[in-house]
């Protein structure tokens, strides 16, 4: 199986970049967006001046538990800026999103609370809302977190969507919002009920 093939098998069709989308960022944004390899996962991230983006992250099945999901992620951290992802709210049908939450809390990432984010998939035409984690090795504000999202979408999801998908993408003024006093800590959903 090649990157895309795991990565595709893997992560919903709906939060899915093309092959195409993928291949062209490598090719012509290479001086921002990566593809980190190896026999057990894929991790596509991107790398501006003042903070990094993570795309996509597999992590093979044979080699989960074996801190390798940690090693990808201390790599980004030695570089000192800010951490970004996007994760799906949680689904207890699906196991795997309570895990990865469980993780990247074990990791030091926060839930960026006052910050929406929903889209419409060009592959499915559903609206697929995500949740934004970060990591700050300076405790960045949800406002700054909320800025570089902004740039993100704006340079990556969106980078030649009409001659990609043959549609665009909605505005980040209608996918992006940020909100004070919208208090959802995702973090709370996973939260034993024991209190352990």
């Amino acid at each position: 199986m090649n990157w895309y093939e795991k990565l595709n098998e893997y992560f919903p069709v709906e939060e899915m970049k093309s092959k195409e989308h993928m291949e062209r960022l490598l090719k012509e944004k290479s001086d921002v967006y990566y593809k980190d390899e190896g026999e057990h996962h894929v991790m596509m991230y991107v790398e501006f001046e003042s903070f990094i983006f993570i795309d996509y992250v597999y992590v093979s099945t044979k080699a989960r538990g074996q801190g390798l999901g940690r090693k990808l992620l201390n790599k980004l951290k030695e570089r000192n800026k800010p951490i970004i992802l996007e994760v799906e709210p949680v689904d207890y049908e699906d196991t795997d999103t309570e895990k990865r939450l469980r993780f990247y809390q074990r990791e030091g990432f926060k839930h960026a609370q006052s910050i929406g984010y929903t889209r419409r998939s060009l592959a499915t035409n559903e609206m697929n809302t995500l949740e934004i984690l970060y990591w700050s090795p300076d405790e960045a504000s949800e406002e700054v977190i909320y800025k570089q999202m902004k740039k993100l979408y704006e340079q990556i999801h969106t980078y030649k969507d009409e001659e990609i998908y043959g549609e665009s993408y909605q505005p980040v003024e209608e996918v992006l919002t940020i909100d004070r006093d919208r208090k959802s800590d995702l973090f709370e959903a996973i939260k034993d009920p024991k209190g352990v």
